[in-house]
């Protein structure tokens, strides 16, 4: 039975200014999908329901867990504050889906709720704002480069446009909006009226009205909705008005107006309108001619634009030894603006701007290296097997990361391997760890790998035929990546599920104090 995914729009969040859609639509799901403080806005409407919420930064995640949901036949609640097309989980819902064949007809059915969005809350705070034409440019350059950003910023104020900045700063993230306040400045007058709009309708909602000179004096962060004025706009008894036209074809002043409604679309009361005469016709098909030229120009600059492609390289699965000429290939592809970092995993971590990625891969694979995908992916990590001396267990690693290698879950995942009962790779510390010994295999489950309260993988199974470790291994990942939450560590999954493959979970042993004695008592 197919699902069905409910990507809703919140609005600001408060209750008053959530559409009865929105509410209908939360109410009548079976599983509810959302970041932490979005979930924790709506959690009166959720009551009992089974509730998803990841951190910041994990929207791709969440979009996934809605898809596999609603394949299972649930009516998935997907939650955005504001509106959910507008810079919300709407696109991402339909990128998910459509990367697996998706269609109208033969798919999920998927029904977008619209919502009030910031740029609208917070101009109704500020007065009137948006009355004449505006946009919305975010400031967030982790997936946009900020070279394209600065181009819409330009853009945008060179043809006095009002402007929404949306995400202008974080904690990391405070050059972005000094740029932009540099830009505006070279198109806009200092005095231009600027508002900020903190958590509207929220309770901790703060509005401020400013300048553009003097913006960057007050509190902005990640909550905080910038509205920059055009050049018509103005501030009166606190308000952010911006006329609906340049040049009036009304008087405010007069209860008689000057031009009659049907006189007021004619030529003559629009002297910055095109006439359609043969001398401004000719003008026109220049003009459009012009930009239609300028517009294939940008098209084609913004296709080479060169991303930030991040990979790990590695000289293979039990080989730690990098040749002198793969090093010089890697410290040439990566150049001086690219990144590369050694990882405790005997892997290089390579970080290059490029807008092709795949020359790239191509090439590293060609010299002999192995190349793997960064971030919540399944990691390899094999010890070289005493320099290729016990050698039995290589088989077996090299299936494993053949197999498994790269394969996207719900949190990254290291799979650590040692060739003998000495474990001196450190195998089962690992989220996953096997032990190559006296011809089989031990498997270790569930180890937290980081924090002071950190402890080793719980010993599920001793004497592993060789023949069994890859499918056992292959069942336990598979039923993590498929009931594992999104940003859940494997440790965490193991003891909720409290059995993986077949191997069930045990509290983890306490630290036990050890009496010693003196020495000769």
């Amino acid at each position: 039975m197919q699902g069905k995914l409910l990507v809703i729009g919140f609005g600001p969040g408060s209750a008053d200014h959530m559409t009865k859609r929105a509410r209908q639509a939360i109410e009548e799901s079976d599983i509810v999908i959302g970041y932490k403080t979005y979930i924790e806005l709506v959690a009166d409407l959720i009551g009992e329901k089974p509730i998803i919420s990841t951190g910041m930064t994990e929207e791709v995640s969440r979009a996934q867990e809605a898809v596999k949901w609603a394949e299972k036949g649930k009516k998935v609640a997907v939650i955005s504050s504001g509106d959910a097309g507008v810079y919300g989980m709407a696109g991402l819902v339909y990128e998910v889906l459509i990367e697996k064949g998706w269609t109208k007809e033969s798919g999920i059915e998927v029904e977008i709720i619209p919502g009030v969005s910031a740029i609208h809350s917070c101009a109704a705070l500020l007065g009137a704002p948006i009355m004449h034409d505006a946009c919305t440019i975010s400031l967030s350059d982790h997936l946009t480069p900020w070279a394209v950003i600065e181009k819409r910023i330009e853009a945008a104020a060179m043809a006095d446009f009002v402007i929404a900045l949306y995400n202008p700063k974080s904690g990391r993230r405070t050059r972005q909006i000094v740029e932009a306040q540099r830009i505006l400045l070279r198109y806009r007058s200092p005095q231009t009226p600027v508002g900020l709009v903190k958590s509207a309708y929220r309770p901790r909602q703060n509005v401020v009205m400013t300048d553009l000179e003097h913006m960057l004096e007050h509190d902005i962060g990640m909550l905080t909705t910038v509205i920059i004025g055009n050049s018509s706009t103005f501030v009166h008894d606190g308000l952010m008005i911006t006329p609906r036209g340049y040049q009036r074809k009304y008087s405010l002043d007069k209860l008689e107006q000057r031009l009659k409604p049907h006189e007021r679309l004619r030529k003559e009361a629009e002297p910055w309108a095109l006439d359609q005469t043969e001398e401004t016709e000719s003008v026109r098909k220049t003009a459009e001619e012009a930009l239609q030229k300028v517009a294939i120009r940008q098209y084609e600059q913004a296709r080479a634009i060169e991303e930030i492609f991040e990979l790990a390289v590695s000289p293979g699965v039990a080989n730690k030894a990098f040749t002198p000429q793969q090093m010089l290939l890697i410290a040439e592809m990566v150049g001086n603006r690219g990144k590369m970092m050694y990882t405790p995993d005997h892997y290089l971590k390579l970080e290059m701007l490029t807008d092709r990625p795949d020359d790239m891969v191509r090439k590293l694979k060609e010299a002999g290296l192995v190349v793997m995908p960064i971030g919540n992916v399944l990691t390899v990590k094999a010890c070289d097997f005493c320099d290729g001396e016990k050698k039995e267990g290589i088989p077996y690693a090299e299936q494993l990361h053949e197999k498994l290698g790269g394969m996207a879950l719900p949190k990254e995942l290291k799979l650590g391997i040692n060739g003998c009962g000495m474990a001196c790779y450190g195998a089962v510390r690992e989220d996953i760890g096997i032990v190559y010994r006296k011809g089989a295999f031990d498997l270790f489950l569930g180890g937290k790998t980081i924090g002071r309260n950190a402890y080793p993988g719980q010993l599920v199974a001793e004497g592993i035929p060789p023949e069994q470790i890859v499918p056992v291994v292959i069942q336990i990942i598979q039923e993590y990546k498929e009931h594992g939450h999104p940003n859940e560590r494997f440790h965490k999954f193991f003891q909720r599920v409290k059995k993986a493959g077949g191997f069930v979970y045990q509290e983890p042993r306490t630290n036990q104090k050890i009496e010693v004695s003196a020495c000769g008592e």
